[in-house]
């Protein structure tokens, strides 16, 4: 029996010991410490899953390994098309292989080499990244390249020694479940994924991306069919998969063909290292890097011709919430104007702090007209934006009731992100609500303050968040935590989502004798008096100041 207690932390040691090296190496904090420590970790892994299903296959058909490689028989193509939703390595590629050249002057070079024939085997092109314009990054660059020439093969032979099958071998995680994986990637990219760039990189927390994937699947009757689930800013895809893992298997495997895009180009690495960790290769292809809100990469397609924008049966989304688009905001205004996708607006330039703009209200629009006719949707959102009184909030919100697509609203505690302090709510869309009952909940009371780094996050405990995702899925109203609301009781307060709006405002009554009555009567009386006495004390002394300040001319 695999013990992943143990493996978890073989796995976190390698990471550790790559830092290092970087650290030693003057990389720390720097981008290619990113690009080194991510990319050897996905070698490594996908070389032991490699060397995993090549010695369960050997054992199947009985043909030694040595003969397998060689292509025996043509007993390596036969491999090669059983797994073919696996990275396929010529075993010259491996670390078996490469690690008897480890002497080599040249091995630097022989390991570089080997990552651009990985990234280039035939049988790899799904591995690549499309961007927006059509372009395409390969899975691996060449390591040494980032270290000074002098430094490059003791640089590779330290990697080496730090991923050699003695250490661990991954191949024993194969059959490893979605919680194990999703641990070691949080570990991997935990100090690279943080707020920078062009859209302010967030990392959706495990607990919550996971209770937001069960009420969503939880909204909809699942089938043994494949669903098309899409995320418009994935980040490094904690949400997406999370939903796709909640889905499961079926007869065509997961149920999930997940669609993604995001403008940043490390996130877009990080998601392509999930998927590759949870056997999502299939959807590889759908990952794209760009801006979804000048250049959305999905498409319906007909033959080879685009027929507009391609919809989902499921969307989920932690969108950028404020940061400076004006330079593109024109342009996407301007490109969609003959279609409904910003019914509500884009919102303009100001003059100062551009970096306030909200784009996240494009990004609500996108994902509106992007979701099939009953389909289902999360997105988390500024809690704000439940009661803003006007502008594009208002016109959102009205038209998401006026459209009978709301379930309902989970409003979040303060600091549920480590690095934002905005709250958040995550508002529930359903195609196929009608009837318009809709559950607002109220949990911003919930959690435990814990320091992480040098900020305040706001924990839920696995009771909190069962207690959250069965309140919502069950529809459970609960004195002040949760509330049943109609779309007319929705118009009816302007449109407001807040749950504590709909809370009934209860006065209590406590019945008194006459004696305890006038007790208290007596005592807010002789209260009363002890204040105006101060009061007068207080006047006195500053008329009394008043009259001993005198002109002096100088």
């Amino acid at each position: 029996m695999t013990n992943y207690v143990e493996l978890e932390k073989n796995i976190k040691s390698i990471i550790d010991n790559l830092q290092g090296l970087c650290n030693t190496n003057g990389l720390s904090n720097t981008a290619s410490e990113e690009i080194i420590v991510t990319s050897v970790f996905l070698y490594k892994f996908l070389n032991d899953k490699f060397i995993a299903n090549l010695k369960k296959f050997s054992k199947d058909t009985g043909m030694p390994i040595e003969d397998i490689v060689k292509n025996k028989n043509n007993y390596l193509d036969a491999f090669y098309d059983k797994h073919s939703q696996d990275v396929a390595f010529a075993y010259e590629d491996t670390i078996e292989y490469l690690v008897g050249h480890i002497g080599e002057d040249t091995f630097y070079k022989q390991f570089d080499d080997a990552l651009e024939r990985i990234s280039n085997y035939p049988k790899n092109a799904d591995f690549s990244i499309e961007t927006a314009e059509g372009e395409y990054k390969p899975l691996f660059t060449k390591i040494s390249e980032l270290v000074p020439p002098a430094k490059r093969n003791s640089f590779v032979k330290n990697i080496f020694s730090y991923i050699t099958t003695d250490r661990f071998d991954f191949g024993e995680t194969v059959e490893g479940s979605y919680d194990f994986y999703s641990t070691i990637f949080e570990y991997l990219i935990q100090n690279y994924n943080v707020a920078s760039g062009t859209y302010a990189e967030y990392f959706t927390p495990q607990a919550l991306s996971s209770a937001i994937a069960k009420i969503l699947v939880h909204m909809a009757p699942i089938e043994d069919k494949l669903y098309e689930i899409y995320d418009p800013s994935a980040g490094s895809g904690s949400l997406i998969l999370h939903l796709a893992n909640e889905l499961g298997d079926g007869k065509f495997g997961n149920k999930a063909r997940v669609y993604t895009q995001d403008i940043s180009q490390k996130s877009s690495r990080f998601l392509r290292i999930n998927m590759l960790l949870n056997g999502l290769k299939e959807s590889l292809k759908n990952i794209i890097e760009g801006d979804t809100l000048t250049h959305p990469a999905h498409f319906k397609r007909t033959g080879d011709d685009s027929s507009g924008l391609k919809q989902f049966d499921f969307i989920t989304s932690n969108p950028p919430f404020k940061t400076d688009f004006s330079s593109t905001r024109d342009e996407i205004e301007t490109n969609w104007k003959s279609t409904s996708r910003f019914f509500a607006g884009v919102p303009k330039v100001p003059n100062t702090k551009k970096e306030s703009m909200a784009i996240y209200l494009c990004f609500i629009q996108h994902i509106l007209y992007s979701l099939k006719d009953g389909g289902k949707a999360a997105i988390v959102v500024p809690t704000g934006f439940l009661t803003a009184q006007s502008g594009i909030e208002k016109k959102i919100r009205e038209h998401i009731v006026d459209n009978h697509w709301l379930r309902g609203v989970v409003s979040m505690p303060s600091n549920i992100f480590a690095n934002t302090g905005t709250n958040v709510s995550v508002l529930f869309i359903d195609k196929t609500n009608n009837n318009g009952d809709v559950l607002l909940v109220d949990a911003s009371k919930l959690g435990e303050k814990v320091k992480v780094g040098k900020n305040q996050k706001t924990v839920l405990s696995d009771a909190e968040l069962d207690k959250i995702v069965k309140t919502f899925t069950d529809h459970i109203v609960e004195e002040d935590f949760s509330v049943s609301v109609s779309y007319d009781q929705i118009k009816e307060k302007n449109y407001s989502f807040s749950a504590g709006q709909y809370f009934d405002v209860k006065i209590e009554y406590v019945k008194l004798t006459q004696e305890e009555f006038d007790a208290k009567i007596q005592d807010f009386t002789n209260n009363l008096n002890n204040l105006f006495a101060e009061n007068k004390t207080l006047e006195d002394e500053i008329k009394k100041s008043l009259k001993e300040l005198k002109y002096e001319n100088k």
